[in-house]
C-alpha cells in the first residue's frame, strides 16, 4: 500500500507542477496586464498545492528526500502526469483550451477527493478547492470570450479544442496504483467522472459556438512515464536551478 499511495500522490502531483509550470511561463507575456497576473497567480496556485502533495509523499517514503528532491531531481519517464498538462503554449488560445479542459476534471476530482478515508488528502483536497473553483471559471469566461468573439479568435480557439481533445481521455485512465487505491477507499475512481466531465465541457463549447470535436482516436501513456517531446524543454527549465548547484536551498 506504502507504495501505491506514494505512486498516487505522484500522479495527482505532477498533473499541477507540470500546468504550473506551463502558466508561469506566460509571466510578462500575457495579453493584458491583468490577465497576465492572474495566469501567474493560478501557477503559483498550483505550486502551493503541489508542495501539500510533494510534502506527504516524501513522508510516505520515509528515505530521506524532501519535497524538493521529488519535484526537482527525477528523469523524464518518472513524471506521471497526463499529456494534456505538458503541451505548450502555442497561443493564447491554446492555453487557454488546454486550462479548461483540465480544470473541468480537476474540478471534479477534488470534490471526490474530499471524501477520502485518507485524512491528509482529503484535508489537502478540501484547501485546493476553493482555487480550482477559480481557475475553471477564469477558463471557462475565456472559452467564451474568444469562441463566441471575432472570426480569428474563433478559429484559434477551434484549432486549440481540436488540436488538445485527443489528450483528454487520458484524464480517465486508470494505473495499477490508482486501482489500488479507490479499492481501499482513497482515491478516486476517475472513471466515473467522465460523463460529467464531457457534459460540463460541451456544454461550455456549444456556449461559446464552438464544434464539439468528432473525433473518436485518443492518446495516452503520460501516467505510465511515456510522455510527448514537449516535457524534456519544459524539465530543462524545471530543473535548471537544482542540476547546476545541487542542494541548493532559497
Amino acid at each position: 500500500m506504502k507504495d501505491n499511495l506514494y505512486q498516487y500522490l505522484l500522479g495527482i502531483a505532477d498533473n499541477s507542477l507540470i500546468l504550473g509550470q506551463r502558466m508561469g511561463e506566460l509571466c510578462g507575456h500575457g495579453p493584458s496586464l491583468e490577465t497576465d497576473i492572474a495566469c501567474t497567480n493560478i501557477s503559483l496556485d498550483l505550486f502551493g498545492q503541489v508542495r501539500s502533495y510533494y510534502q506527504y509523499a516524501a513522508k510516505i517514503a520515509g528515505d530521506g528526500r524532501t519535497e524538493d528532491d521529488i519535484a526537482m531531481l527525477r528523469k523524464e519517464r518518472e513524471y506521471l502526469n497526463v499529456l494534456l498538462v505538458e503541451q505548450p503554449n502555442t497561443d493564447f488560445a491554446y492555453t487557454m483550451a488546454r486550462h479548461f479542459l483540465f480544470d473541468v476534471y480537476h474540478l471534479l476530482f477534488l470534490t471526490e477527493l474530499k471524501k477520502s478515508k485518507d485524512m491528509t488528502l482529503a484535508a489537502i483536497a478540501t484547501k485546493c478547492i476553493k482555487e480550482v473553483r477559480y481557475h475553471q471559471r477564469f477558463s471557462s469566461d475565456w472559452i467564451r470570450r474568444l469562441g463566441d468573439g471575432t472570426e480569428e479568435s474563433h478559429n484559434r480557439m477551434q484549432a486549440a479544442i481540436n488540436d488538445l481533445w485527443t489528450y483528454t481521455d487520458e484524464l480517465f485512465h486508470q494505473t495499477e496504483a490508482d486501482k489500488a487505491m479507490v479499492s481501499e477507499g482513497i482515491g478516486v475512481d476517475v472513471t466515473k467522472l467522465k460523463a460529467a466531465y464531457y457534459e460540463k465541457v460541451n456544454t461550455i463549447l456549444e456556449e461559446s459556438t464552438l464544434s464539439i470535436p468528432e473525433s473518436k482516436y485518443f492518446q495516452k501513456g503520460g501516467k505510465m512515464g511515456i510522455h510527448t517531446e514537449h516535457i524534456g524543454f519544459l524539465l530543462a527549465e524545471l530543473q535548471y536551478m537544482q542540476r547546476t548547484y545541487p542542494n541548493m536551498e532559497w
